[in-house]
């Protein structure tokens, strides 16, 4: 159902689709993400924790405006994806609402051999 926009965001569901403080995952563009919606807005962050590189943070529980990784108890910004000491942490992805979808702008990841 992955579908891009002309400025390289892709559709990845219904605004309807997210439940307020609680993930859900996708692949897009074999990139993991972890979607997030709270009343500040949706946020998209890498799944992978940094700590153990586990896939779980979409399962992770909302707390002070971020996202406990359910497995380590690490804490990542939902806006910034920086551990609340300002130190690196998940990548965040852009995202943006048109008529109550989620687009997440996701470059496809370039390796280099």
């Amino acid at each position: 159902m992955n579908y891009e926009t002309e400025d390289g965001f892709t559709k990845v569901c219904s605004i309807n689709d997210i439940v307020a403080n609680k993930g859900k995952r996708f692949i897009i563009k074999d990139i993991d993400i972890a979607l997030f919606k709270n009343d500040d807005g949706v946020f998209a962050l890498s799944n992978h924790c940094p700590h153990q590189h586990t896939a779980q943070i979409f399962d992770g529980y909302i707390e002070e405006g971020c996202v406990v990784c359910p497995i380590h108890g690490w804490m990542f910004n939902l806006k910034t994806g920086k551990t609340p000491a300002g130190g690196s942490g998940l990548i965040s992805y852009d995202t943006k609402i048109i008529d109550n979808d989620i687009y997440v702008m996701v470059k496809e990841q370039e390796w280099k051999w």
